[in-house]
């Protein structure tokens, strides 16, 4: 369970797109946060991938190294 407060012109706007379209401010807000949540996911990810590339923990591959070692390239 959350609870949150919206600004006033913030729960307006959800409260007419709701209404609008026949669906409750919460199935908004649940996507909402849904889809914001996997941007700030796929961010930390790509994130820590560079720090881990700067350190020397991991290194990145070419195009021609990954068609290569699956068998692909021409």
């Amino acid at each position: 369970m959350l609870a949150l407060r919206l600004p006033p012109a913030l729960d307006s706007r959800l409260a007419a797109l709701a209404e609008a379209t026949g669906r409750s401010k919460s199935f908004y807000a649940r996507e909402a946060i849904r889809e914001k949540l996997d941007d700030l996911e796929d961010l930390y990810l790509a994130e820590q991938r560079l720090i881990d590339i700067r350190a020397g923990r991991s290194r990145t591959y070419t195009l021609e190294e990954v068609e290569r070692d699956l068998g692909l390239a021409n």
